[in-house]
């Protein structure tokens, strides 16, 4: 009985520690390793979102002049750069992601691969020919 006690707790406890994708993220740049925003992910429903809060090294006021449609000359700060990510056992899939330097928009997935650190590939057609980032949790 003590042996199926501890079996339990042991469980429970990494139940408890589960992190979840939603909160804010560091992002940064490939080449560099500069921080260059933060990220809030977000659920709505059951589809998962992310936008721009914070820039470190553009001002703060820099709009989306690559953008089109109802994104250009947006605001960077506020812009929702992912959307409609779907949860799929340990990743998030079938979403899109959105590059405000270059306005164009990508596929993508995100998978957390420690409770600090998140994998985000964008990519075109097959997930082969794309890019992967990895994102730090602020802290």
């Amino acid at each position: 009985m003590k042996n199926i006690t501890i079996s339990f707790f042991i469980c429970f406890c990494s139940l408890l520690n589960a992190q979840s994708i939603i909160g804010e993220w560091e992002t940064f740049d490939d080449i560099t390793g500069d921080k260059l925003s933060v990220v809030e992910i977000y659920k709505i429903g059951d589809n998962y979102f992310g936008k721009i809060i914070h820039l470190f090294e553009d001002p703060m006021d820099s709009v989306c002049e690559q953008c089109e449609g109802d994104n250009f000359n947006k605001p960077v700060v506020g812009l929702v750069i992912i959307e409609d990510l779907i949860e799929d056992g340990d990743e998030f899939n079938e979403g899109s992601i959105l590059d405000p330097k270059n306005g164009k928009t990508y596929k993508c997935y995100l998978e957390l691969e420690e409770n600090n650190k998140l994998k985000l590939r964008g990519y075109i057609g097959f997930s082969l020919l794309g890019r992967t980032q990895y994102w730090q949790r602020k802290i």
